[in-house]
């Protein structure tokens, strides 16, 4: 074997395609770029612009929340720990932590904590003090006898909510029927009275 005998293995290097080289070639002309215009010269980003009119992904409304003060936590679950515990590194006399599961190799980084998880089976009386730990898997390590130690604080209870007492509104009071007036006497015409007048007079 000499230094000028060395090479790849046939078919890991593809050799260059040179394009713009003649209409023949296959590749001649717009070298592969299409026709003539923005998007075949070089360095053009368009992307996401329309022209200049609200682009879509500005006019589609934003939804969901994301935590940035959230913390990030390893999960684990109790089929993985009992596989440690078995093959004999995981010691059970002390509380299984977040600093035991890496030294363990169990978990390759701390991060924020340990959430434990139902998955699998435990088969081994085991303490844990995690950050947070499931229904399923609490329950199932206090069937065994061990314990699990929250370590996150409690959450705070809603505050209840305010009653607001509706008063009923007094009775209205019994007004006093009104008086009914009496009818007033129909005034006769003044021609009726004028003619009354002279025929008494006449009498």
């Amino acid at each position: 074997m000499r230094l000028n005998q060395l090479a790849d293995n046939p078919g890991a290097h593809k050799t260059r395609m040179r394009v713009g080289r003649g209409i023949g070639s296959g590749k001649g002309k717009t070298g592969g770029r299409g026709v003539k215009g923005q998007k075949s010269r070089t360095g053009v980003r368009i992307k996401g612009f329309e022209g200049g009119q609200m682009p879509i992904h500005r006019r589609l409304p934003k939804r969901g929340f994301v935590n940035i003060h959230a913390r990030k936590l390893n999960e684990v679950n109790l089929g993985r720990v009992q596989a440690a515990i078995d093959a004999g590194a995981l010691a059970t006399g002390a509380p299984v932590t977040v600093d035991v599961l890496v030294a363990a190799g169990v978990l390759s980084k701390k991060k924020g904590g340990v959430r434990l998880l139902g998955g699998g089976e435990i088969k081994t009386k085991v303490s844990f003090e995690v950050w947070g730990a499931s229904k399923s898997a609490k329950e199932a390590v206090e069937k065994l006898g061990g314990a699990v130690k929250v370590l996150a604080p409690p959450r705070p209870e809603p505050a209840p909510r305010k009653t607001y007492e509706v008063k009923a509104e007094p009775e209205a009071k019994k007004e006093d029927k009104p008086k009914q007036a009496k009818p007033k006497e129909a005034k006769k015409p003044a021609d009726q009275a004028q003619k009354g007048g002279a025929g008494e007079k006449a009498n």
